[in-house]
């Protein structure tokens, strides 16, 4: 009996905004070439953070439903109707995707952006990724989960790879990434620790500038996560 019943999924505030966009294209009341208010008139209409409408709208821009033009601000496409509202259902699904889609997304960028980073790297970047590792020991040596200062590492690892749609796809799956590492209680203290020493060999390799040997290190550094999101698949 109990196989009858599905689970009730709750609408964050991100896919009520992507969802009241569809209903202003559906209805006429934005077409292709409208201008959005600015971020910070819409998280107040919203009366939600400015946060959530951001990561909207850069959900809306990568799959071309929106776009933002210098001196213009964010505009609605120049498609038909029928095909916007079409995207941004396929938006509204991907929201629900499973955590191994998003684990195997993530493996597949990250270790791209590990090697190319061991090839561009600048001093700069050395830096950059050198202070988010400080960071994210700091808390875990004061005894706290670090989920964010984890991500905020491997964004400055997409940054030092000096690609920008890279970065941008980076952007995108970061914060389900987030929310799904929650949700599935994949940090755990042992985890944590290990995760520590594997950043380290990944800045050393990207230091040393061996992209090989940088894309091997981020490929292993992702692997339990990897194993832990397939046993989650239907058998």
């Amino acid at each position: 009996m109990l196989d009858n019943f599905s689970a009730i999924k709750v609408d964050t505030p991100v896919d009520m905004i992507i969802r009241q966009i569809k209903h202003l294209i559906s209805t006429g009341q934005l077409s292709p070439g409208d201008r959005l208010p600015a971020e910070r008139k819409l998280a107040e209409r919203f009366t939600v953070s400015r946060g959530h409408v951001r990561e909207a709208l850069q959900k809306l821009e990568f799959y071309g439903i929106l776009r933002t033009l210098p001196q213009s601000g964010t505009i609605v496409a120049g498609m038909g109707i029928a095909a916007l509202e079409g995207l941004i259902t396929d938006v509204l699904q991907i929201e629900e995707n499973d955590f191994a889609s998003l684990v195997e997304t993530r493996v597949i960028l990250e270790v791209q952006a590990a090697t190319m980073a061991a090839e561009r790297r600048t001093a700069e970047d050395l830096i950059a990724i050198e202070q988010a590792l400080g960071a994210h020991e700091k808390k875990l040596r004061a005894g706290h989960l670090a989920i964010e200062e984890d991500l905020l590492f491997h964004l400055k690892v997409a940054e030092a790879a000096k690609n920008s749609a890279l970065k941008s796809l980076m952007l995108v799956i970061t914060p389900d990434i987030i929310s799904n590492y929650g949700k599935y209680n994949v940090c755990t203290d042992k985890v944590n620790l290990e995760t520590l020493y594997e950043h380290e060999e990944i800045l050393r390799c990207i230091r040393a500038q061996t992209p090989i040997e940088a894309g091997k290190a981020m490929r292993k550094h992702l692997q339990d996560v990897m194993e832990f999101s397939r046993s989650l698949l239907p058998k």
